[in-house]
């Protein structure tokens, strides 16, 4: 994958695949400390200890279309190639939970990529689902909670298009805000 926002939505559609009602999604950049930091959470039927075991070798899936998964592999590579970090967290019944931090400034690092795209995509995509969005630069930030947009929406469902229209501004007038207008991602 080219953006790490794709590795996002491939993370994130594992998670509808699990069962996930609620999905947390978090990007945070501290240029201080030269980190970002991706925090994907679900309430998925979640993984055995040796799944989770599994899940990030490239020759491992669960699915039956196909006999290799990369999504999780990719993920864990792209962390690692610019001296971060990769973890995956999951419990049976309760959900899982995949981070993945990168050295800011390391030529291996993929842009971060159009990320209100795929948070637009995920939310358009899965109106029945519950998506938090929390994005923050430094010590600015936003978040982007369909539980509260549902309040003020009713029953009108993400998916449409004058509500796609709606998340499409939220997130870009956010993001111009807490980045500055000039991201590093």
């Amino acid at each position: 994958m080219q953006e790490i926002s794709l590795n996002i939505l491939d993370v994130a559609q594992n998670s509808v695949t699990a069962g996930a009602k609620l999905i947390t999604i978090t990007v945070d950049e501290q240029l201080a400390s030269d980190s970002l930091t991706v925090v994907i959470a679900d309430d998925g039927c979640g993984m055995s200890a040796e799944t989770v075991k599994k899940v990030t070798d490239p020759f491992y899936t669960s699915r039956t279309t196909r006999k290799v998964g990369l999504g999780i592999p990719f993920f864990k590579m792209s962390a690692e190639m610019t001296g971060g970090s990769f973890d995956i967290s999951s419990e049976v019944g309760r959900g899982t939970r995949v981070t993945a931090r990168y050295v800011l400034d390391s030529i291996d690092r993929m842009p971060l990529g159009d990320i209100n795209g795929t948070i637009q995509a995920l939310i358009t995509c899965n109106p029945s689902l519950d998506f938090v969005y929390l994005r923050r630069v430094d010590d600015r930030e936003f978040t982007l909670d369909t539980r509260s947009m549902r309040e003020i929406l009713g029953d009108i469902p993400f998916d449409r298009p004058e509500v796609t229209g709606v998340v499409t501004d939220f997130l870009s007038e956010n993001e111009q805000e807490v980045s500055g207008g000039a991201s590093n991602s």
